[in-house]
């Protein structure tokens, strides 16, 4: 078995404003804070002689790794990113960064808020642009219908409102 990995298809690069403000926190905890705590661990550790049975020092180098690794990542992402700050010429239509309120069959409400792929996170209610349910809500208005593809079958929604 090897270890070759397909490349995987990029997000889209846009972020809003709030995500991009987060992924620098997230690097400045991890370059700034976290990282030189570990760092101190592992020297610590390897002072203690035997490094093939210090766990101390095996799992700091590979936290080291995790860290390093998602740093060069942020590093790249955050240089790639555009920041979507000014709302659309039409407001009245769904596109990135907008917050929407469907309405399903059932009559139940779902409020989401479109972002970019960096920051979703379906807890909070924030939706991948490039998401299914993303895709086929962008360009739609107030009082549309939607209609999902998913595995369990087709779904319907109703526009309630759309506000940025």
């Amino acid at each position: 078995m090897s270890r070759y990995r397909p490349p995987r298809r990029r997000g889209s690069k846009y972020i809003t404003p709030e995500g991009e403000q987060a992924l620098r926190e997230e690097l400045h905890q991890l370059w700034k804070v976290e990282r030189p705590v570990v760092t101190n661990a592992v020297h610590e550790a390897a002072k203690n002689g035997d490094r093939s049975e210090n766990g101390d020092y095996i799992y700091g180098k590979r936290r080291l790794r995790e860290i390093d690794s998602r740093v060069r990542f942020l590093n790249k992402r955050l240089d790639e990113l555009e920041v979507v700050q000014r709302t659309p010429d039409d407001p009245g239509k769904i596109f990135f960064g907008a917050r929407v309120t469907l309405e399903d069959e059932n009559g139940e409400e779902h409020r989401w808020r479109i972002v970019g792929p960096d920051e979703f996170d379906l807890a909070a209610g924030k939706l991948s642009m490039d998401s299914p349910m993303a895709r086929s809500l962008l360009g739609k208005t107030l009082d549309d219908e939607v209609v999902v593809q998913s595995p369990s079958g087709d779904k319907t929604y109703f526009v309630v409102e759309v506000s940025y």
